[in-house]
């Protein structure tokens, strides 16, 4: 079985404009433009999408965006279809992040439809599950993204299985700068990839990045990789600035 190749993602979230993110990916590409044996991920909002993909044209940057709908298109006002982010030159797509989940009634269900429908256009989703702190008290986090995995993925191909993204994201550590301590993290990757083999066989689990999302930053990120089954982070507020992104994309 190949190495995963690790993933660092940058989610900016509703941040910059098309002039602001322009010059954040120029620097990144200064910086990082020697890197092959980790793949830099970026995705901005959809208004900055068509200017990043110009700028990343042959860079090793691949980008992504924040979400989309499940249907090829139709009467669905403020949404953006799986095409059109293929065509804006998007290699990779978020899904349920735990704010889409919150505030906007993202659903295991609706997960499973977006997932799907990602596949279908050639873009890789990066699904992300988590437990809020509630739950981590109450110690149903497996349970919780036992169910968000089971519910979210059922009904890919092996192939597709192999090919998708996870992002384990502790509600709790979202923005808040507490983090789960790098065992923490590896006992839920660890529990997640246990349960992807038995959803879909081990080689496609052996094959499937996982990345640790919540306040993830330079400081962190090097003892958070050192974990086995941590192929990466889905990364905030660090991702904003050139300096820090540039840092964590070269942990060693």
């Amino acid at each position: 079985m190949a190495k995963r190749k690790p993933l660092i993602a940058g989610n900016w979230k509703m941040y910059k404009t098309v002039a602001e993110a322009s010059d954040l990916v120029k620097g990144l590409k200064k910086n990082l433009g020697g890197i092959s044996d980790r793949e830099a991920l970026v995705c901005p909002p959809f208004t900055s999408l068509a200017a990043v993909a110009q700028l990343l044209k042959d860079s090793n940057i691949s980008l992504g965006a924040q979400n989309m709908h499940w249907e090829e298109k139709g009467a669905f006002t403020g949404e953006i279809a799986p095409a059109m982010l293929a065509d804006a030159g998007c290699k990779y797509v978020i899904i349920g992040h735990s704010e889409r989940r919150q505030y906007f009634g993202e659903t295991d269900e609706t997960v499973n439809k977006k997932t799907k429908a990602a596949f279908a256009h050639s873009l890789t989703p990066i699904v992300c599950v988590g437990e809020t702190l509630a739950e981590r008290e109450k110690n149903i986090t497996l349970e919780i993204i036992g169910r968000q995995i089971k519910n979210g993925l059922a009904g890919l191909t092996d192939k597709q299985a192999a090919e998708l993204v996870i992002a384990y994201e502790p509600v709790w550590a979202i923005g808040t700068g507490k983090t789960a301590s790098p065992a923490q993290a590896q006992e839920v990757h660890a529990a997640i990839r246990n349960l992807f083999a038995s959803m879909y066989g081990n080689e496609a689990a052996q094959a499937a990045r996982i990345l640790y999302g919540g306040s993830v930053k330079p400081d962190n990120v090097s003892e958070l990789m050192r974990q086995p089954d941590i192929d990466g982070g889905l990364v905030g507020g660090a991702s904003l600035d050139v300096d820090s992104f540039t840092k964590l994309v070269q942990f060693s």
